[in-house]
């Protein structure tokens, strides 16, 4: 009962990891433009994000870009690209094999040895799919602050960090989250049952 629950957590914890990771690719809102100093306009923000650059005009008016050129796009942003695709595509699949899992595991609770390939294949491709969100947003997270803090970086290019961002970081904590869930299932499911009782009874009696 206690594995199937670990389960069922991992699945919710996977899917909605895949939803953010999506929602993270496609905002617009990796950098803000920051309102510091003479920098105070508070009618405009601008947003840059993988795909688009936008404008935002107190709020109501949204104006928004794609860049136009892939060659002329800085060799990071077009890396964070492929980066962002891939971890969508892999958290997908991920969850397929998760559902996939969660299926087999309930018909054949007398064998869980039989189905854990299932379990182990989706959080190892869960704890890829965290590193593959984790690097392009701790990236560009890490480079706003850098450039907010740089004296030499001109007010009007300092930027702030963006939804997406935190987005992202929390779609990676629990991608990771719920492919360690997965592969802790799967090391119980990879013991026999007479060394799991053996486990068990010796928590038991200390």
């Amino acid at each position: 009962m206690a594995c199937c629950a670990l389960q069922i957590t991992g699945l919710i914890f996977g899917g909605v990891g895949m939803v953010g990771t999506l929602a993270a690719t496609i905002m617009p809102q990796w950098r803000v433009s920051a309102h510091i100093g003479s920098n105070i306009v508070v009618f405009e923000t601008i947003w840059e994000g993988l795909w688009m650059n936008c404008v935002s005009q107190m709020g109501i008016r949204l104006q928004c870009k794609f860049y136009k050129s892939i060659l002329a796009l800085p060799p990071s942003l077009e890396a964070f690209r492929a980066l962002m695709c891939i971890a969508v595509l892999l958290s997908i699949i991920a969850f397929l094999l998760a559902i996939v899992g969660v299926k087999y595991t309930r018909r054949t609770k007398e064998n869980p040895q039989s189905i854990s390939i299932f379990i182990l294949v989706a959080g190892i491709a869960f704890l890829l799919t965290g590193i593959l969100v984790l690097i392009p947003v701790s990236w560009t997270g890490g480079s706003i602050i850098r450039d907010f803090y740089n004296p030499k970086v001109p007010t009007p290019l300092k930027r702030e960090l963006g939804a997406a961002l935190y987005v992202g970081w929390a779609s990676a904590a629990l991608l990771i989250a719920a492919g360690a869930m997965y592969c802790s299932f799967w090391c119980w499911a990879g013991k026999s049952p007479k060394s799991r009782n053996e486990n068990w009874h010796g928590n038991s009696s200390s």
